[in-house]
């Protein structure tokens, strides 16, 4: 009696099939995945820990203000921005430090002074702006959506 080799095996065949195109049921089981990892574009530059960060990062009273202020301007200084959230200067900076450090934030610098004589400012980096717009904007945007939720 002959052996069949395996690419003959019907039962061989039918599994390849099944690992080549994913049934209905395995592609819903795909499409809502627990694994947070799977939310990141395919190519991403960022990790998950880098965006959750930059989330944690935003979740501050003090950096979202600073962040929001930023983005309505577009760029301030680090005086600027003191007078305009009255803050003290090394509170300022910390808070400045911390959203530079997960890429919210751009300390750009200038060639020559400005008319105050200034060389840096800061400006709201693209995630920064992302992050406003469709993070804790949206969310306050569609309270009415939850009111029930949280009216109690």
């Amino acid at each position: 009696m002959r052996r069949q080799r395996p690419e003959e095996s019907g039962e061989q065949q039918d599994e390849a099939n099944q690992t080549r195109m994913p049934t209905r049921e395995q592609q819903s089981i795909d499409d809502e995945s627990v694994d947070p990892e799977d939310l990141l574009p395919e190519h991403s530059v960022l990790k998950l820990e880098e965006y959750l960060a930059m989330q944690n990062a935003i979740g501050n009273e003090t950096r979202f203000r600073i962040l929001y202020a930023l983005k309505q301007q577009s760029e301030m200084s680090a005086n600027h921005l003191k007078e305009a959230l009255e803050m003290r200067p090394n509170n300022l900076h910390y808070h400045l430090d911390q959203l530079c450090d997960v890429g919210l934030v751009q300390n750009r610098k200038r060639k020559t002074p400005d008319s105050d004589g200034l060389c840096s400012y800061y400006v709201a980096s693209g995630m920064g702006k992302a992050i406003l717009e469709h993070g804790g904007k949206e969310l306050m945007r569609r309270e009415h959506d939850f009111k029930d939720t949280y009216s109690s």
